[in-house]
């Protein structure tokens, strides 16, 4: 299974991470030892996906502590940086997150903040492996189908996370119980990471899909042609409101149009009860040569101006399931001020 994160010792002791941007094309790492190198490759998404975020945060503070060693920071110049660090993307909850989980450790030096990092990373993955499992057996009980058609949007893979995937994972468990027909993955503009990540998790995994436009998805659900819509999440907030990746409330109304479930999936580290409600989560806009241009040449007329939002935020109201290793709650059904408090990590 590919990893898209990993703490390695030698030549010397880094973040290794597998740089997205390139797939599916080439499989490149990228060697972190610097915040600089560390910032830039989040914000560049060469790692991407909120659980992945998650892993990243915890061991960047390592990254800091070993840099401001090597430099002679001061503790206010170290503060600074891992503020950097947590502060690079603002949508996806799990990155600040994962920053403060380590930081009690951190009076204990470099070797415990590494061990608590290196624990969490370990926990997304069983967590992932859990959500999977009670996703699986809620859509099957929820479809009755023998064979299950999903659609799905951006990317919830293993690259996504530290490793197996949270709405990809549900594909997995599906595939490997022999309960998936097909899978209709999402182009996802403007970065494509359906058609270029998603399709290669697939296409390694021997899943069978298709990759759809963006835009032909609402009328892949309204046809009948798929049975169920999962997608991950970026933040969750106590009233069931989820932030994921820009169309995926166009997949939601369709789906309550269609009357079949739309599910979300995420750990419970995504979940975030001090936001009430989705109105609060601040949305990141990305840069505008993403939408105006695609690969390195410009494809609108000069002097087009760009809106490029990064994510949207789905409503509880349009979300039948929402899975977490802690659970399933049902937001469209049962809905309530602080409904995710049960689950909640």
């Amino acid at each position: 299974m590919v990893k898209a994160l990993e703490w390695v010792a030698l030549p010397q002791p880094a973040l290794r991470l597998l740089d997205q941007t390139r797939l599916p094309t080439q499989e490149h790492y990228i060697d972190v030892t610097t915040v600089d190198t560390l910032v830039r490759a989040i914000q560049d998404l060469a790692v991407r996906g909120a659980p992945a975020l998650g892993g990243v945060g915890a061991l960047g503070v390592v990254v800091a502590m070993a840099q401001g060693e090597r430099e002679a920071w001061s503790s206010e110049r170290l503060a600074g940086e891992i503020a950097r660090i947590r502060n690079a993307r603002p949508t996806a909850v799990n990155l600040a997150w994962g920053v403060d989980q380590v930081l009690p450790a951190m009076p204990r030096g470099i070797p415990a903040v590494l061990d608590a990092a290196m624990r969490l990373v370990a926990e997304d993955e069983a967590a992932n492996r859990e959500l999977s499992r009670l996703g699986a057996d809620w859509i099957i009980a929820r479809t009755g189908k023998d064979l299950v058609r999903v659609l799905t949007h951006c990317n919830t893979g293993a690259l996504a996370t530290t490793a197996w995937g949270t709405a990809y994972g549900i594909i997995h468990e599906l595939h490997q119980r022999q309960r998936l027909e097909v899978v209709h993955a999402d182009e996802t503009r403007p970065l494509l990471q359906g058609s270029r990540l998603t399709s290669w998790e697939l296409t390694q995994d021997g899943i069978p899909h298709v990759v759809q436009a963006d835009s032909a998805a609402c009328s892949t659900i309204l046809r009948g042609l798929v049975d169920v819509a999962i997608i991950g999440a970026d933040r969750i907030v106590a009233n069931g409101d989820t932030a994921n990746k820009i169309g995926s409330v166009a997949l939601a109304l369709a789906c309550q149009r269609a009357q079949i479930p739309f599910v979300v999936a995420a750990p419970s580290s995504t979940i975030d009860l001090a936001t009430t409600t989705g109105a609060e989560i601040v949305i990141e806009e990305r840069p505008p040569h993403e939408v105006l241009g695609l690969g390195g040449l410009r494809t609108s007329p000069a002097g087009a101006r760009a809106f490029n939002p990064a994510f949207d935020v789905t409503p509880h109201d349009l979300i039948d399931a929402i899975v977490t290793e802690r659970g399933i709650v049902e937001p469209a059904t049962h809905p309530d001020p602080r409904l995710l408090a049960e689950i909640a990590g």
